[in-house]
This record gives structure tokens, sequence and C-alpha cells, in this order.
């Protein structure tokens, strides 16, 4: 019986190297704040970092490990505190000295030995029902929805009157609907006429008045309570959309009531980069610069508006009021650099919107197009109430900032780009959330939280209880049952769980009450597979065999109906992992981990460790 001495290589580098990354899981995680800045643009440095420690000092809130992370154009500030409690009296300090250029969110800091962290070892993940996580609550603006919405059905109208050339005199906004009026009470009639067959969502009244002859349109409650469900849906599909790009496993995106949002995400390493980018409204509008640019006034003249130039590097922009395209019709959008070194985003719209951007810049070659960058924001105040007391009041408000100009060389189509970006992060983070989809409306926080496990701390305490019985149960059968065999069955287990954590450590899975369900069923499982085996070794020692051959035929002979077995079960894992969400997927992943690495520790390492006790020397007897 002689084992190849590559064999003893690999099982020794695959022990080690599962030794190694499984160590992170034996250092748990400590209260933190992240500080980052508002936008791409703002840099978390040193200074932010001595004002946000020179808060926390004067506001005698004890902190240990303050550090600035992360690469330039991405660095993020990190606090690290001793309980929960110092940890919110430390982001509400942090806040408060920062203001609103910067978010300061909650955030759970590893405390993994500096020498793993450089191999790239990582402890597992945990879901919500284990660690708990950082709660986010999202209030979506319905009012600026329907006013998003009454702009394009404005220009839809008007588009409509002039392409069955019917005469009108002017299409404005009024209350939940709009305000038609037309020269002749004959104009209002055919205009009503052709209305109702082409937007049948709306109710029309007639109103005569001197200065001429109205028709007001209102929607109807049907159509507001489906634009009121078609926002909230669209942003939580946008939601969605960030979080899978911020990579975070395990997360709960789910509508509550009639206009908010829950978010929650566990295990994540940067949420004040998740804050940031999942309640940004960025969206893009393309116009034309106005002809008479000339804004040194300050006054913008009938059909243009004034902006100002991004970080104020150069002089208001004038532009005229007319949309050619906005940020809705971006279908993909990802960050690059242009022939000089500076930063780009490849734009690519859809069939409509490159319709537009054609029609829009073939007659327009030789002026100029502004990319104008709309987003919502929320600002916070102190203010003192009646009682004398300092309460935080938060406002909302919209900023709008051209980020480039530039000449039109030659029509346009669906794909374009836009430079004048100031740094790599900004373009990446503009082309993520330009590619993860626009909302639908303005989200505002108004809940920011961290939770704890979903399923009590007594219940989490049973799962892993219930592994390490059944493990400790499994272990004293193998011993009495089998003696030194069992001993080098229970080796192997130890080994396949070490295995399994340090793969999950380094896919980044989120290990959740399921996933404990998988590990102890893998356990039996491995075990199993060596219960085979080891019955075999008897029936071969049984039938006379001497103890080496039945070695040998006890592992080639039972190799087949375990490879059988866990096959089987790992097509049914992939299974469940496909059509499978949230409890069921963790499942699918520990017990699709675990049938591999079984396979590798029941095998393999099993029959190097018997090689290594009865290999090479004569053996009467075994210890079975």
């Amino acid at each position: 019986m002689h084992t190849p001495p590559w064999k003893y290589l690999v099982v020794a580098l695959v022990a080690l190297i599962s030794l190694v990354y499984s160590l992170p899981n034996l250092y748990p995680d400590e209260p933190a704040i992240q500080v980052s800045g508002a936008s791409a643009s703002i840099p978390a440095n040193a200074a932010v970092l001595d004002s946000a420690t020179r808060a926390l000092t004067v506001a005698g809130i004890p902190f240990h490990g303050a550090e600035v992370q992360g690469r330039e154009g991405k660095e993020a500030v990190l606090i690290r505190f001793r309980t929960a409690r110092e940890q919110v009296l430390g982001q509400n300090a942090v806040r408060r000295a920062l203001g609103d250029n910067y978010v300061a969110a909650l955030n759970l800091a590893p405390t993994t030995p500096a020498w793993l962290a450089a191999l790239g070892a990582a402890p597992m993940k945990l879901g919500l029902d284990l660690r708990g996580g950082v709660h986010f609550m999202l209030e979506v603006d319905m009012e600026k929805a329907l006013q998003q919405r009454q702009e394009t059905y404005v220009n839809d109208i008007k588009s409509k009157l002039r392409e069955k050339k019917l005469a009108y005199r002017n299409v404005a906004e009024r209350g939940q609907g709009f305000a038609l009026k037309f020269e002749t009470a004959a104009d209002r009639q055919a205009a009503e006429d052709l209305l109702k067959v082409e937007f049948n969502e709306f109710s029309y009244a007639r109103r005569d008045a001197p200065e001429g002859f109205f028709s007001d349109v209102d929607f109807t409650p049907e159509k507001l309570r489906e634009l009121s469900d078609y926002a909230v849906n669209q942003n939580l599909t946008t939601i969605r959309n960030r979080v899978n790009e911020l990579g975070v496993a395990e997360s709960v995106v789910q509508r509550q009531g009639s206009n908010r949002i829950v978010v929650q995400l566990p295990g994540l390493q940067d949420t004040a980069e998740a804050k940031r980018i999942l309640g940004r409204t960025a969206s893009l509008e393309f116009r034309m610069v106005a002809e008479n640019s000339d804004a040194s006034s300050g006054i913008a003249p009938p059909g243009t508006e004034l902006y100002p130039f991004k970080d104020g590097k150069d002089l208001p922009v004038l532009l005229q009021k007319r949309k050619i395209v906005t940020g809705e019709r971006v279908v993909g959008a990802q960050s690059s650099f242009d022939e000089f070194s500076q930063p780009k985003v490849d734009i690519s719209l859809d069939v409509r919107g490159g319709k537009l951007m054609a029609e829009a810049t073939r007659d327009n070659v030789g002026r100029m197009m502004a990319v104008l960058f709309v987003e919502s924001k929320q600002r916070t105040r102190e203010v003192t109430d009646a009682s004398g007391k300092v309460v935080e009041v938060k406002e909302n408000y919209v900023e709008k900032n051209v980020i480039n100009r530039a000449t039109i060389q030659s029509m346009l189509g669906s794909q374009f780009q836009i430079t004048g970006l100031d740094s790599p992060a900004e373009a990446a983070e503009l082309a993520l959330l330009l590619r993860a989809g626009a909302l639908a409306a303005p989200m505002y926080f108004v809940e920011e939280r961290t939770i704890g496990p979903s399923l009590g701390q007594e219940n989490i305490d049973k799962g892993i209880n219930s592994t390490l019985v059944g493990f400790a149960l499994v272990a004293i059968f193998m011993v009495i049952f089998y003696r030194v065999f069992g001993v080098i069955a229970n080796v192997a287990l130890l080994f396949n769980v070490t295995i399994l954590m340090a793969v999950m450590g380094a896919m980044g899975a989120a290990l959740s009450l399921p996933g404990i369900a998988g590990i102890v069923l893998t356990v039996g499982m491995a075990v199993d597979a060596n219960v085979l085996i080891y019955e075999r070794i008897r029936e071969e020692l049984r039938r006379g065999l001497t103890p080496q051959a039945a070695i040998i035929a006890g592992y080639d002979r039972a190799f087949t109906t375990i490879l059988d077995s866990n096959l089987t079960t790992l097509i049914v894992a992939v299974i469940l992992f496909a059509i499978g969400t949230g409890p069921i997927k963790g499942f699918a992943v520990t017990l699709s981990i675990g049938i591999l690495s079984s396979m590798f520790t029941a095998i393999t390492l099993t029959r190097v460790i018997v090689n290594l006790i009865y290999g090479g020397r004569r053996v009467t007897k075994l210890s079975i």
C-alpha cells in the first residue's frame, strides 16, 4: 500500500491553506462608524479624521483606533468603539461636526490581524438572522414623482397637438393635472376629442374665462394610484440593482407601506458608500446651451435657465429649458479613460433616446450641448423648538450642476461619452448610478439603525449548539464503533468544517441559520462516506484478505457508491440555489461546498492518514 508523494503534498497544502483562511473567524467584529464624502469628489482625508476625533473628544465619547482607509479618490475614515451605544452617540457627534458634505454611517469593523488581512483572509459574512446589520428606511417623495410625470405629459400633449395640427395657446401644470388654454371653443373641442382617445387616464372639465377657453385635465384616482405604485416599484427595482452593484450578500430590500422602502444590509464593510449610493437620485439632462449664452447678468431670458458649473470652476451656464434626453433613456454606462488619460463615462441610450439625440444634434452641428447633473439631496440643520430644546430638522432640496459642455462635431446617436469629470472615482460612481437605473422619484432617509439578529440570541445559540452537539455525538459514535479509524474520520470531519469555513470566507458567502443546518447535514454525509468505506474494509477482512489489501479494496470499491450519492445530492443543492431565495440559497451554498469538501476529506485525506499509520510496515490486525 503506497501513496504517491504528490498526494501528501496536496493534502498538506489544502490543510495549511484552510487553517490560515479559517482563522479570521476567531476574531469578532466591533462597532464602528465610517465617514466618507457625500459624493465621490469629496475626499475623507486626514483633515476629516482630525475633525471627527476632535468632535468625539469634546463630546466625551470614548473611542479607539481611528484611521483613514482606502486608496486615493476612495478614502474613508473609520473610527472604532467598544459598545453599540458609544457607536450611535459617536455618529451623531461626528455628523454634527462635519455637516452635510460628509456621510457618517454605522458599521462593523473587522479585528482580523494585519498578517491575515495581508494574505486576503477574511471571516465568513453572517446573515441578518445571525449577526444583524444595518437597517435603512427610505421614503419616496410622491409629490416630486407626480411633478416629474406631469412634466413628461406636458411635453407629450404638446407634441400630440402639434402633430395633428391642432391650435392651442398653452399647456401648463395645475394641481394634479393640467390646464389647456385655447383661442376658441372649437379648438378646445377638437383637442379634447383627440386627447380623450390618446390619453384616457384623464378626466376633463371645461372652464370659460375672459382670457380664453380652458380644459382642466386631471389624473383619475386610478391613475394616481398607478403612478404611486410605479414610483415605489421602480425605486424598489433600482435599489435592488444598486445593492447588487455593491455586492452585498443576503441583503433584504422590500416595500413597506404605500411610499417607504426598507433596506437591510448584513456584513457590509462600506456602509457609508452604501448610504451615499442607495439614496442618490442621480439623473442626467442633455440640453442645448443658449445661443446668446452670456450669463454675466445673472438673469435668464425667457425659455432659458441658468445653472452653475460644478464646483464653481467656471461661470454659470445658460441652458435652454427644453430637454433633449434624460437619464431615463440610459440603458448602459461604463467608466473608462479617454485618449488623454482623463476619466470619462461611455453612455448607451435606448432606441427612443438615440432617435431624440440624433434629431437634436443633426440640426445643431457647431453649437454647444451641456450635460446637467440633477440630484435630490437632504440636509440637516439644528433649530430651537418652543421649549428651548435643540432639535434636528431635515430639509429636502434639489441640486443641479452642469458637469460637461462641448461643441457638437457631428450627429450623435445612441452611443457617446461624457468627459470633464474630476476623478476616476467620480466617473465610476456616475456610471454605477446610471447603470443601476434611474429612480422614478427622489428618496430620503427617514431611519437608520443597526439591527440585532432577527431570530434572537437564544435561537442563534441553539443553532450553534446543535452543530456542536451533533459533531460531538458523531465523533463519539465513530470512536466507539471504529476505534482508530473512527479517530481518523473525526480528524477528517474537523478539516471538512475548516475547509468549508475557509471557502465561504474567500467567496464572501453569508452564513445564515439555514446555512448552519447545511453544515450539520454535511457532517452527517461526510461520516456516511467513511462508514461505507470502513464497513467495506470489515467485509473484506471477513473474506480473508490481508489488512493492507482490505484497506485498498475498501476505498476502491466504496468510491463509486460515495460518488453517486454525493453527486445526486449536489445536483439537488444546485437546483435549490438556482430557484430558491434567501434562506434556501444559504442552505444550498453551505451544502454544496460541504459536499465537495467532504468528498476530499472522507476519501483522500483519510486514506493519506491511514497510509501514514499502516503503510510501509507489516500489519496483522486493524483497529477498526
